[in-house]
């Protein structure tokens, strides 16, 4: 069941996606509402934006504002960006794709912990803040994009390598949300010292096809985030970069792991890989 802070971001995530999309929807249905509110469209969503974390501001507190501005934010920039890729020049199309792309996977992530695992939510759990070196690839992209779009605009329109990297992030975000709804209590976004009293090695569901499947997906996630902006050179730095944080990540946790749970996850790691390639975990030999 969802719990509060789970309802109040996703409300707060649809609120905002509206008012979002309301001066589209106005002028395409052609209503009487005075053109200067129309007049610099920018202008109009800085104005909506600004009232509505007013809004924010006034009604909620503490930790309630950090989730609803978090989500409001998501919300109106899942808007604009589906926006973006209906309206804009065929050469920003894919950006907008990219960005409601990214909009929701940090949503979900929140939404998903707020449904399987509510008692470890935090304003982390949004995943905006990750690191300084996620914050700077992603900006790394964003200049690569802006940057050959400037001499190559053809470059930047949609062709079968912005689809393909689309449905590298629906599936591997799927799988994600798959794993955390699989491992439920079990899962946690950070790796645990300590072993709780209902935890629990999972086994079953997409577990039975790879011991890593979140990792997994946000793996390929990653990668087909710059397929979609069709950006080689950050393609090839966000191949090498996650492989080396997944590799690493899991060396960490699957040693934890076997102090948990010590034979039983050996018995897994023999029958099932991590599934990220060449990447085989933390062996022992007992």
């Amino acid at each position: 069941m969802l719990c509060y802070d789970g309802k109040l971001s996703l409300f707060c995530f649809i609120v905002a996606a509206l008012i979002a999309v309301l001066p589209e929807v106005l002028l395409r249905l052609e209503f009487d509402v005075p053109q200067t509110y129309f007049h610099n469209i920018w202008f109009t969503h800085l104005f909506q934006y600004g009232f509505l974390n007013c809004l924010l501001i006034l009604v909620f507190r503490g930790f309630s504002y950090q989730v609803a501005v978090r989500a409001a934010f998501l919300g109106y920039g899942f808007a604009i960006s589906v926006l973006l890729s209906i309206v804009a020049p065929p050469s920003w199309q894919m950006f907008g794709v990219y960005s409601a792309v990214q909009a929701v996977f940090h949503f979900s992530e929140f939404l998903s912990i707020a449904w399987v695992n509510p008692s470890t939510l935090s304003i982390d759990t949004f995943v905006l803040n990750h690191s300084v070196a996620y914050g700077i690839a992603a900006c790394s992209s964003w200049l690569e994009f802006v940057a050959e779009r400037h001499y190559f605009p053809e470059m930047k329109e949609a062709s079968f390598i912005s689809y393909l990297g689309l449905l590298l992030c629906v599936c591997g975000d799927a799988l994600r949300k798959l794993a955390m709804f699989t491992a439920k209590h079990n899962f946690n976004h950070n790796v645990q010292c300590e072993k709780m009293d209902d935890h629990e090695l999972v086994t079953h569901g997409v577990y039975r096809l790879c011991r890593h499947p979140s990792y997994m997906g946000w793996f390929y996630w990653s990668i087909g985030t710059q397929l979609i902006l069709q950006n080689p050179f950050c393609f090839l730095a966000y191949m090498v970069a996650s492989w080396k944080f997944f590799h690493d990540r899991i060396l960490i946790e699957e040693i934890t792991l076997l102090n948990f749970f010590g034979v039983e996850y050996v018995d897994y790691q023999k029958r099932v890989g991590t599934g990220l390639p060449f990447i085989s975990g933390y062996k022992v030999n007992l």
